[in-house]
């Protein structure tokens, strides 16, 4: 493949937008299902956001146990490119990385050569370093590629990060972005204090709080920069939740955008937001402390004929108990939020 197209990624993400994280599509025996894995992705260009990550959490870290890590990557860029030469547009590429730093440093090579522009770089793994070897490792992977820092949540796999790690993170030239997913609103103000403290307004802020997402996009969060009383917003979400009905998700963050301009706050947002977050409860196992959270998405993709079965790489994960009772209630609740008209009317072009 060609290095990746021209693209401001910095701007580009400054802009806000909706950016899925990729599932991965299997079959009944576990292997790679690239038709419904295409499928996936023409389907996330089709409505409209304004880019994807693969090989993250939603993707499944066991992807590089079994030795699948580029073939999604590439599978992904291939189809996502092939969808935009009929209808250009800027269009952001992001592969997860993760691992040691010689393991990291490789995998931000790798996504490069396929096309990619950016890398969420996962901290996982690195439990007992020091904040002084975290940021050593950032620095190393930030002088390959351009990065999108991310504060993933212990319960599925992160660390807890305080103020001095992203105050320090947010001095990196090349980190362009982060990714808030701490499910922990003190953590999250945490992220947003020091990259206002650090004077960077180039560095744009996404949400990855999948329990907050409205929310976040919504607050203008109080900071002190230079001395100076300002405020800070998330502008955009890169978000398993995301991976489901992103053709209602890039609706709604066009409608908060437009409500962000407002002298005052329609209080219907505050309704859609705990819609939302219950619908992600159910989604994301919240019950059985995230257990089913990939299994989730992969039902609600599975029923609107986007993937054939909810499987994981690891059999262990699974839809937990009651979790696809709770997605029927909140279908039933809340009609609003899916996109099930639109991925009919397109579904089988998808899986040509």
């Amino acid at each position: 493949m060609s290095p990746a197209p021209t693209l401001n990624v910095r701007r580009h993400l400054q802009d806000g937008h909706v950016i899925p994280a990729h599932p991965l599509a299997l079959t009944p025996a576990r292997a790679l299902d690239e038709r419904h894995q295409r499928a996936l992705t023409r389907y996330y260009v089709a409505a409209g956001a304004g880019g994807m990550a693969v090989g993250v959490h939603t993707t499944q870290f066991e992807i590089r146990e079994h030795g699948l890590l580029r073939p999604v990557l590439e599978l992904a860029a291939e189809t996502a490119d092939a969808e935009l030469a009929r209808a250009p547009r800027p269009f952001v590429k992001i592969a997860g990385l993760m691992g040691d730093t010689r393991q990291a440093v490789s995998e931000a090579e790798g996504a490069l050569a396929l096309g990619y522009h950016a890398g969420l770089l996962s901290l996982g793994g690195w439990d007992d370093a020091p904040d002084d070897a975290l940021l050593r490792h950032c620095r190393a992977v930030a002088a390959t590629i351009p990065v999108m820092g991310f504060y993933l949540q212990p319960a599925v796999g992160g660390r807890r990060l305080g103020y001095r790690f992203w105050r320090e993170l947010s001095e990196i030239a090349n980190v362009v972005a982060i990714k808030i997913a701490p499910f922990d609103r003190y953590a999250t103000m945490d992220v947003v204090r020091a990259v206002a403290a650090s004077g960077r307004d180039d560095l744009a802020l996404y949400t990855g709080n999948d329990d907050s997402i409205v929310v976040d996009l919504l607050t203008p969060f109080p900071v002190v920069s230079g001395g100076r009383g300002l405020e800070r917003r998330m502008v955009g979400g890169l978000l398993g939740q995301w991976a489901v009905w992103t053709h209602r998700a890039v609706a709604m963050l066009a409608e908060i955008k437009a409500a962000r301009g407002q002298p005052t706050l329609d209080a219907a947002w505050l309704r859609r937001a705990a819609a939302l977050t219950d619908a992600n409860g159910a989604l994301f196992d919240a019950r059985h402390g995230f257990a089913g959270s990939i299994a989730g998405l992969h039902e609600v993709l599975r029923r609107q004929g986007l993937m054939r079965g909810v499987w994981c790489l690891d059999p262990r994960q699974r839809l937990s108990d009651g979790q696809a009772e709770e997605i029927d209630r909140v279908l039933r609740t809340y009609p609003e939020l899916t996109d099930d008209a639109f991925v009919t009317e397109h579904r089988d072009a998808w899986l040509a």
